[in-house]
């Protein structure tokens, strides 16, 4: 079977991971890969290093950014020239630009035929993933309005199956904006290598000592791309917040960079977190950072499904977590009352929301995020819940095994 798949750049991030993964992994099912891939532009960290790791040597498109612009023509173009010479079964495209130009190639490719004068344009199936989405948080309304357009026109004339990585996903994806049919949606989870983080007791001390971190020292981290949909700004008020009400001696850890770190820097020091704020930058020693994290924060605007609360969980970390996209399937329901203790139950109700495997925040809220810090830092044994349940959660439902054998099936069902 041979799988062109396509993604727009290999920054860092999920996606990239992700298509590398599959791009490897699926060697083992008869699939052959050629994994198609951008420039990762000026301002944003390179994971090219993943691929050649994995042994995986992506096809370079030069005019494939993230942005719409004229080279989108030149790019649908080669796209074309590059299915009509490599004749795959299967066109697989991840995230949004490589959707769009990915599936319209797609269907010139079917149809610029003579045999589609008789109704049998070439067989090729087509997939696409949505790690996340854009309809909304992402841009304004006009622009979100258009990529909405082009989405549904995809979903329906370009697209055999749509895969999204959450149940919470498929369900605002199709039925609340409307993408698609039901039955070409497919809930394909991500999965991860737990192997690496096997370890992760043992690898706890490594960056608390690069930290200078003590025994009694909380570390509170979070885990991403500094740009706007993030929305690390609200991380650091949050942080302002707790500072001045918590007693317990608390450090806030930022791993990943972006165009935004001078901006965050300096909030950072304009809500008084000087030398309480570590910006790490980019790092590619996650079985290192994660385990010496005490409890790992996400406050994006959107999300499809965030590996870092995935790899959190596979290193027993306890997560707090704004409640957007797929975040909700990774926290779990919400637990009973009976775990709040007295006033608190009004307080939690209104502002934060314990869960099965970690804390649940509304999206903006930074004094609800605060409360939900700490709760979770008076409360070790709280913490150690959370993080059990949530390795307990993702060695089930995330392993790698199972997304490799996921794909292959449904894969083997298009062809």
């Amino acid at each position: 079977m041979k799988i062109l798949r396509i993604i727009a750049r290999l920054n860092v991030g999920g996606p990239a991971r992700h298509v590398v993964w599959l791009a490897e992994g699926l060697k083992a099912e008869g699939c052959e890969t050629l994994l198609v891939a951008g420039v990762v532009p000026p301002g944003e960290d390179d994971m090219s290093y993943v691929a050649a790791a994995a042994g995986v040597q992506p096809f370079v498109l030069p005019q494939m950014s993230r942005e719409i612009s004229v080279k989108d023509v030149l790019t649908t173009w080669k796209l074309f020239r590059l299915m009509r010479r490599e004749r795959p079964d299967i066109v697989h495209t991840h995230t949004a630009k490589a959707g769009t130009v990915g599936r319209v190639a797609g269907i010139m490719h079917r149809w610029l035929t003579p045999a589609a004068l008789i109704g049998k344009p070439r067989r090729c199936s087509f997939v696409h993933t949505y790690h996340g989405h854009v309809f909304h948080s992402y841009y304004g309304q006009v622009k979100t309005r258009l990529f909405l357009g082009i989405e549904r026109f995809l979903g329906r004339f370009a697209t055999d199956r749509i895969i999204v990585i959450s149940e919470q996903q498929r369900r605002e994806i199709h039925e609340v904006f409307r993408v698609g049919r039901r039955a070409q949606f497919a809930v394909i989870p991500l999965g991860i290598d737990m192997g690496v983080y096997a370890s992760w007791p043992d690898r706890r001390p490594c960056l608390r000592a690069e930290l200078h971190a003590d025994g009694d020292e909380v570390l509170v981290g979070i885990v991403g791309r500094l740009t706007e949909i993030k929305n690390h700004g609200m991380f650091l008020e949050a942080a302002a917040i707790l500072d001045k009400t918590t007693k317990a001696k608390v450090r806030f850890v930022i791993v990943g960079d972006g165009k935004l770190r001078p901006d965050l820097a300096a909030q950072a020091q304009a809500l008084g977190l000087s030398g309480k704020v570590s910006f790490l930058g980019t790092r590619n020693d996650p079985e290192d950072f994660y385990p010496a994290l005490d409890i790992v924060a996400l406050t994006s605007l959107n999300e499809g499904t965030p590996l870092t609360l995935i790899e959190a969980m596979a290193n027993a970390r306890p997560v707090i977590a704004t409640s957007v996209g797929g975040v909700v399937d990774l926290l779990g329901n919400p637990l009973g009352a009976g775990v709040l203790r007295g006033a608190e139950q009004d307080e939690a109700a209104a502002r934060f929301q314990l869960c099965e495997r970690g804390v649940a925040v509304a999206s903006g809220d930074a004094e609800g995020f605060a409360g939900g810090l700490a709760r979770l830092i008076e409360d070790r044994q709280l913490r150690t819940e959370f993080g059990a349940r949530g390795l307990d959660f993702v060695t089930q439902n995330y392993a790698r095994e199972r997304l490799l054998r996921d794909m292959s099936a449904l894969y083997r069902d298009l062809t």
